[in-house]
């Protein structure tokens, strides 16, 4: 087996073949200038397609890669599209990021073009920088400046990603307003050759997180610079399921992984996630919903800890008490007493399905001494 270069590699190297099968067959459909491919064909690279692509003599299948809301990913194509700027919201593990990366490499052929926006977000870290050495030796020229996210896809003609938005101070916010507008970037101390204009294909797609809501509220006329997609968690628990298998198949081939996703567990741990998220259980009890972000990014995360304890400690099953003290760890995020809601959840909702299914929900409930 080969060994991966890469911890993860990037949308546009992960479904080289892909693309490149739909570029081939993305012949007659009307493109946006600046586009690697069509908005039909994005489309399609994002929601899958039944029919395989010929390519280079072989079959490609474009398989789906975003489970969750259709019309969501086609009107996001649609208002990139027209020039408009994109902003996904919503509560965090909702695959914004995820959505943000595929929509920039099927649109732009590169996804790396990203700003990750935090407290100490500074303006020359999203626009442009200076080369000290040859600024002292020439003075201020092309040379010297060190493109930044938002130059680098104004001048190329391609997305810039700005992640977690609401994170970064205010002023850094405003800063984008201009450029949003007008599409043209000055660069004061090139004077007359300081003006920047956008090229076709330029593009911002930002996400921010509910729960940052009031970090750095958005000003109104930033807003306006965008439109405005909400993803919503995951409310049904067999698409959750999916994702969970799918997800963590991709990151088991990337490391290595040569064991098959049980379903059985999978299907258990979507549930569980979804009744502690949504605050009532499949048969209707009250449940009281921890503080954390029950999201399914995170039942992802403890669906795979468990697999690659199974594989590297155990004997290629999932065990239920592993599956615990990794659901514990990521329901205690936010709060101690959040083990209290937890525990509550198990001696209700899971003892009545130990004693109505049984089978892995029995030893799901019998590894409930693991909740300490």
């Amino acid at each position: 087996m080969q060994e991966n270069t890469k911890i993860r590699p990037q949308a546009e190297e992960r479904y080289r073949e892909e693309l490149a099968a739909l570029a081939a067959a993305d012949t007659e459909n009307k493109k946006p200038q600046g586009w690697k491919l069509s908005p039909r064909a994005v489309r399609d690279f994002i929601l899958g397609r039944r029919e395989p692509l010929e390519w280079e003599g072989r079959e490609v299948r474009v398989n789906k890669k975003y489970l969750g809301n259709d019309a969501l990913v086609e009107r996001c194509i649609i208002t990139l599209a027209g020039n408009r700027g994109l902003m996904l919201v919503g509560d965090p593990g909702t695959a914004k990021t995820m959505l943000s990366e595929l929509l920039s490499a099927a649109i732009s052929g590169v996804s790396t073009n990203t700003v990750q926006g935090t407290a100490g977000t500074t303006e020359d870290m999203i626009k442009y920088s200076w080369n000290y050495a040859l600024l002292l030796a020439n003075g201020p020229t092309r040379q010297a400046l060190v493109p930044a996210p938002l130059y680098t896809g104004m001048e190329k003609g391609i997305l810039t990603r700005f992640e977690e938005i609401t994170r970064t101070p205010a002023e850094i916010q405003d800063s984008l307003i201009s450029v949003m507008s007008d599409k043209v970037m000055n660069v004061p101390e090139l004077g007359d050759e300081g003006l920047l204009f956008a090229r076709p294909g330029f593009n911002v797609i930002g996400t921010a997180n509910t729960r940052d809501k009031g970090v750095n509220e958005m000003s109104s006329a930033l807003k306006r610079r965008f439109n405005f997609e909400t993803v919503q968690p995951v409310r049904d628990v067999k698409l959750e399921k999916e994702i969970i298998l799918n997800e963590v198949r991709g990151l088991a081939s990337e490391a290595g992984l040569r064991m098959e996703p049980d379903e059985e567990a999978a299907a258990l741990l979507a549930a569980t996630f979804h009744e502690l998220r949504e605050g009532v259980s499949s048969t209707g009890q009250r449940v009281d919903s921890p503080g954390s972000v029950m999201s399914t990014a995170e039942a992802v995360s403890v669906y795979y800890q468990t697999m690659m304890s199974a594989w590297y400690y155990g004997n290629g099953k999932m065990d239920m008490g592993c599956m615990v003290q990794n659901l514990t760890g990521a329901v205690l995020k936010e709060s101690r007493e959040d083990l209290e809601k937890l525990k509550s959840y198990f001696s209700t909702v899971v003892r009545d399905k130990s004693e109505r299914e049984g089978g892995l929900w029995k030893s799901y409930y019998e590894a409930r001494r693991q909740l300490r």
